[in-house]
């Protein structure tokens, strides 16, 4: 099974906030440990998981939020096409 999560569940900088971002990467750092595909897409999503010390405990991190979504849906990231030769 893979998982996947692209955003964070809500305002995680503020304390007051970061709980239910925090039990979501708790809860994907369990599953990882048992087998299933973690996937955290996007800049405040691996920021969120960094602040909750559960980056190492995932399977795959990037940056690239939107371009994680379009590489899941099958389709090309834009930097890894070859340029036309026109």
């Amino acid at each position: 099974q893979d998982r996947c999560v692209n955003g964070p569940m809500g305002v995680f900088e503020f304390e007051a906030f970061a709980a239910g971002t925090f039990d979501v990467a708790k809860c994907l750092a369990e599953i990882t440990s048992s087998g299933t595909c973690t996937i955290i897409g996007g800049g405040d999503s691996v920021a969120a998981v960094e602040k909750a010390g559960l980056a190492d405990k995932m399977s795959h991190i990037s940056t690239g939020g939107g371009g994680s979504l379009e590489l899941l849906q099958g389709k090309g990231l834009p930097g890894g096409a070859a340029p036309d030769e026109g």
